[in-house]
C-alpha cells in the first residue's frame, strides 16, 4: 500500500503546481487590450452579379 499512497501523493503535488500556476496567471499576469482589424476584400462584400 505504500506506493498507492505515494503515487497519490505525487499526483496531489502535481495537481497542487498546476492549480498554483493557473492561480498565478490569473492574478499577476493583466492582458494588453489593443485594436483588431481584419481586411475583407470587396469582391466578398460585393459579388459580380451572375449572368
Amino acid at each position: 500500500m505504500p506506493t498507492l499512497f505515494r503515487f497519490l501523493f505525487i499526483l496531489a503535488v502535481i495537481a497542487g503546481i498546476i492549480y498554483g500556476s493557473m492561480l498565478a496567471l490569473v492574478f499577476l499576469v493583466e492582458p494588453r487590450e489593443r485594436d483588431v482589424t481584419v481586411r475583407i476584400p470587396s469582391e466578398r462584400l460585393n459579388p459580380a452579379p451572375q449572368e
